[in-house]
């Protein structure tokens, strides 16, 4: 029987992947600072997260910013999946030395670890990002070639025009799949943080014997996720809006697109790099494969919920925010065999169903974005 670290594992996708394992037999331990932020401010009572493992798993509240902590977690085990980090790109590029502290300092506690002293481990999984490729990959006719645009600039969008710009090229680009092998460009501190920690496990676990798994995960949602932070999760940011009967401001134009991704398929995607070896040493996209404009998200939102509430395309922008990015799964399918199993249409109306089963959270959307304005971040 394989032991299992799971640092985070009290988080969205972190239990999730807890209830599997231990359905499969694995024994499971927990690394989790129980963040307010993301389980409210108690946790131990009352964050569904963490109520669904407890008592199952060998939970340690702690974090990888602690030494002490990762030592204590570490012993015993044969499998790490490091989760634990900060999210959310907004939020990265004001709160920075927090961002980097948890995310790059507290991966490094990990593999200094790793390095120096004795263990049973022999393969680390990390949770990377669509974040780190920036703008996605799009090809254009005019040149004839594959291109990765630049970061957006405000001279353009402060004037309404959204969509990426490529030096020397006047015909509008096609958009097409981010494959692994894409530019790696991040356009927020999120995303720098989340390159670094891929870097650091691919290049370090070899070196000492360990196998090093990465998944580039794209816009995870599902049942679960946590409604009451206002930095991150689209999904839940609207249907707070939406049960709080409070209008939708949709930024940009609204048809800046993501690629959303069940957590059941993100879940599975994982489990199959821990179990097949041919996952070790490899870097995969995992997501939809299949790109979804935010005005749709919003719309398709609230007809599930049955509440109209306005929606206002507002040409608002977060300095930062990408504007497309869709992933490209033919590795992954080709390696471990993933096909995701939940379209955007029956995921959304999943996760809908277990809202509505919820206590209505109250709306911190606004603060969120005050703090934002305040700081420049929001035009």
């Amino acid at each position: 029987m394989k032991k299992v670290l799971i640092t985070g594992g009290a988080g969205f996708i972190g239990s999730n992947l807890a209830l599997l394992l231990l359905s499969r037999g694995y024994e499971v331990t927990v690394l989790d600072n129980l963040s307010p932020q993301i389980h409210g401010e108690d946790a131990e009572n009352a964050s569904p997260l963490f109520l669904s493992i407890k008592n199952r798993v060998n939970f340690i509240k702690g974090t990888v910013t602690s030494k002490t902590d990762w030592e204590n977690a570490i012993n015993g085990q044969n499998i790490i999946v490091h989760y634990a980090a900060e999210t959310g790109t907004g939020q990265s590029m004001y709160e920075i030395a927090r961002y980097t502290e948890v995310n790059i300092q507290g991966t490094a506690l990990m593999l200094d670890i790793l390095a120096n002293s004795k263990h049973n481990v022999e393969k680390v999984i990390v949770a990377s990002s669509r974040s780190i490729y920036g703008e996605g990959k799009y090809y254009s006719d005019e040149l004839n070639t594959y291109i990765y645009p630049k970061h957006r600039v405000s001279e353009f969008m402060d004037n309404g025009d959204f969509e990426v710009k490529y030096q020397g090229n006047v015909s509008p680009l096609k958009l097409v799949a981010t494959d692994e092998e894409s530019k790696i460009h991040p356009s927020s501190v999120y995303g720098i943080t989340k390159q670094n920690q891929e870097q650091m496990i691919m290049t370090v676990c070899p070196t000492i014997g360990i196998a090093p798994v990465a998944f580039r995960y794209q816009n995870v949602y599902g049942p679960g996720q946590s409604l009451s932070n206002p930095y991150t999760g689209i999904l839940s940011i609207f249907s707070t809006l939406i049960r709080n009967k409070k209008s939708i401001n949709v930024f940009e134009d609204g048809k800046e697109s993501r690629d959303f991704v069940f957590i059941d398929d993100v879940v599975h995607a994982t489990y199959l790099g821990i179990v097949n070896n041919e996952a070790n040493g490899q870097v995969f996209n995992v997501g939809s494969g299949v790109p979804t404009d935010v005005l749709t998200v919003a719309e398709m939102l609230i007809k599930h919920y049955d509440i109209r509430v306005p929606l206002n395309i507002s040409g608002n922008y977060r300095t930062g925010d990408i504007r497309h990015n869709y992933a490209d799964l033919n590795k992954i399918n080709k390696t471990l065999g993933f096909v995701p199993a939940v379209d955007f249409e029956t995921g959304i109306a999943k996760f809908v169903q277990w809202v509505n089963e919820q206590q209505i959270s109250d709306d911190k959307f606004e603060e969120s974005i005050a703090e934002m304005k305040e700081k420049g971040l929001f035009k």
